[in-house]
């Protein structure tokens, strides 16, 4: 007769331990205003969620700043002295281009005559390169910390350029003094580089070399070949 099954032996290993309860995650820390700290930036883990603080610009400048001065706020490696010699030049310059826009503009308006067509056309698209002229050289002088010159009155005291009678002028007129102005602001324009150019300011010397001079010598041809010893023939 068979004997009966042995019962298995106990084993010998321990019973395992049971996988300890996860810590419930540590609730938000609460602001001072009561409201929690996460998810207010760019992350949500409250030890690196930190928000910018605001206005902390350099020598950041008054809201009024006189004209003539210049700021030292914007850190692009110029000196003072450098900057307030390159202001008071492009001042100038600025001053000059907003009248020989406006005279484009003005004889654009009243040109009459047998070239009417292409003379108001030419008038306008300088009137335009000569808006762009004035926009950069502003943008120039606030740049270096400067305060641009923008109302009529003032261009009025500083401009070079003679003023303009209110009078409507004959065509041959209105290109002579067109070209005047020209003469006078290549003039400055070529003193202003080489000043420039001697004190640093490489900024301010291409500005007047690469734009200025190279528009208004253009400008100077299309409305200097014009003026040609040609008298009209009137029709018997």
């Amino acid at each position: 007769m068979a004997s009966p099954a042995k019962a298995a032996p106990k084993s010998s290993a321990s019973p395992k331990k049971a996988a300890p309860v996860a810590k419930a995650a540590a609730a938000p820390k609460a602001s001072a205003n009561g409201k929690s700290n996460t998810g207010n930036g760019a992350g949500s883990n409250a030890a690196v969620d930190i928000q910018p603080r605001l206005n902390q610009q350099q020598n950041a400048p008054a809201p009024t700043q006189r004209y003539g001065t210049v700021s030292q706020r914007l850190p692009i490696g110029l000196g003072e002295s450098t900057r307030q010699e390159s202001v008071t030049m492009l001042n100038q310059l600025l001053a000059d281009a907003i009248t020989q826009r406006d005279m484009y503009k003005k004889h654009h308006w009243q040109v009459v005559g047998p070239t009417f067509y292409q003379l108001h056309l030419l008038f306008d698209k300088h009137y335009e390169e000569q808006s762009m002229l004035v926009d950069a050289i502003a943008e120039r002088i606030q740049i270096l910390g400067g305060v641009a010159i923008a109302m009529a009155h003032d261009v009025a005291e500083l401009t070079s350029i003679p003023r303009v009678p209110r009078d409507r002028e004959e065509a041959p007129v209105q290109v002579s003094r067109l070209l005047d102005g020209h003469q006078r602001i290549l003039k400055n324009c070529h003193d202003y580089a080489s000043r420039a150019d001697q004190s640093g300011d490489d900024g301010t010397n291409d500005l007047i070399v690469s734009q200025l001079v190279r528009t208004n010598e253009m400008q100077v041809w299309f409305v200097a070949e014009h003026v040609v010893d040609s008298p009209l023939i009137k029709a018997e």
